[in-house]
């Protein structure tokens, strides 16, 4: 059985494996030239399941009006007359609820811990390394700060994920490179939480696929889709026609087209996402433990000898345009907490959409098509749900039990039979 995954980020290319360690034939393609071009190239690096949380929460949108005031924000937003925009909007309000906050996180939290496992049994088994670093301490500027976190630190004491609420002298000894000029309240330390570099495990994985009979084609992008009555036939891409026994669309922010053809409705939409990567250049002032700046949404990152500074939501604008002002909040965190670690007047840009739906948790199996599987709608935790999404994904397509409760993971409402 030939399986055709359209989509060569972090998701397609971990599905891609997974599919063929099962005996599938397998091919990829993607628009871009190589593996982890878009959101799986600049991210933050997060591998944390506790962190792997909704973008809608409690108190989120007098927030976001808030930012929408300051100089130095973390959202950006543009109005635009994109009625997709709006129609986003009003659902995401609906999931700021603390009741769909809690169930949001409990279900996220499910595939992330699993996908954690996954992880780390591919990581023992094939030895990969990708810059992976252990621990993560949320920082809070402000008492307001903490109280906003208090939903998020009673759902980590029900799951039993380890972590120690700070005061501002522990902080900074569990991170001696904090500077002492900048207001801390607190910190939220969560020790076994991970951070990788995504676009290095991505190749890596590439490899180990390519090594087993993957094939990959890129700068080939898909154009349509045909079907036959109610089964995927082929995809025309800008390379050729490629027929296959079944199709897995995995392809991020741009997925609506694809899924429109295969009868299915998602309100995805681009929520940008900015980076800054900086060469360390004094390691007495660079951190050792990943911070979160949770004010400002912005992470910090050390990655070998390199900062990833990360952050940011832009809604509004599906151009991936570098902003000045975006840039100057990540610029602001860095030099917040660790004025003297990196040159970050050189530091490398990179803009991406991640892929959102409003309640943040990814849709994965089977579609109205008999042989078109989704997994998409990752958002910002992606990185830290892939290996889990493509393992229960590849056991769907294989027709065996998957490992975990998939329960708020699948189409659900969202499944609407068209015509294809």
């Amino acid at each position: 059985m030939h399986v055709l995954v359209v989509g060569a980020g972090v998701i397609g290319v971990t599905t891609a494996f997974e599919l063929r360690s099962r005996g599938f034939e397998v091919t990829v393609v993607e628009r871009q030239r190589g593996v982890a071009r878009e959101a799986s190239y600049g991210n933050a690096g997060v591998l944390s399941t506790a962190y792997a949380g909704p973008w809608a929460q409690p108190g989120m949108p007098s927030k976001v009006l808030r930012y929408l005031l300051s100089g130095a924000s973390p959202v950006i937003f543009r109005p635009s007359f994109d009625p997709a925009q709006w129609r986003w909007l009003a659902r995401w309000l609906g999931e700021c609820r603390l009741a769909r906050f809690r169930l949001n996180k409990q279900r996220m939290q499910r595939l992330a811990e699993y996908s954690r496992t996954v992880l780390h049994e591919l990581r023992s088994r094939h030895s990969i390394d990708y810059e992976q670093a252990q621990g993560w301490l949320q920082l809070f500027r402000t008492d307001a700060d903490v109280e906003r976190a208090r939903p998020s630190l009673e759902l980590l004491g029900q799951s039993g994920t380890a972590h120690r609420l700070l005061d501002a002298g522990q902080c900074r000894v569990l991170e001696p490179a904090l500077v002492d000029g900048t207001p801390l309240a607190g910190g939220l330390h969560l020790p076994d939480e991970e951070t990788g570099n995504c676009a290095y495990f991505t190749r890596r994985i590439m490899d180990l696929a390519a090594a087993d009979g993957v094939a990959f084609r890129f700068d080939a992008a898909v154009t349509d889709l045909a079907f036959d009555g109610n089964r995927f036939v082929q995809a025309r891409t800008a390379a050729g026609t490629i027929a296959a026994d079944a199709l897995v669309i995995a392809t991020g922010a741009d997925s609506g087209r694809l899924l429109r053809r295969a009868g299915v409705r998602l309100p995805l939409y681009p929520v940008k996402g900015y980076s800054l990567t900086a060469r360390i250049t004094r390691l007495e002032f660079a951190p050792l433990v990943s911070v979160m700046d949770e004010a400002f949404k912005v992470a910090v990152t050390r990655m070998g000898n390199r900062l990833r500074i990360a952050g940011t939501a832009e809604l509004g604008s599906r151009r991936l345009t570098v902003r000045d002002a975006a840039l100057g909040t990540l610029l602001k965190v860095a030099r917040d907490w660790f004025p003297g670690a990196a040159d970050y007047g050189q530091a490398q840009p990179w803009v991406g959409a991640r892929p959102m739906l409003p309640h943040s948790r990814p849709v994965l199996g089977v579609t109205p098509v008999a042989n078109v599987y989704l997994n998409v709608g990752h958002g910002s935790t992606g990185w830290a749900m892939a290996c889990g999404s493509a393992r229960l994904l590849a056991d769907i397509v294989a027709g065996r039990e998957p490992q975990i409760d998939l329960e708020g993971l699948t189409l659900e409402r969202y499944a609407r039979r068209g015509k294809a």
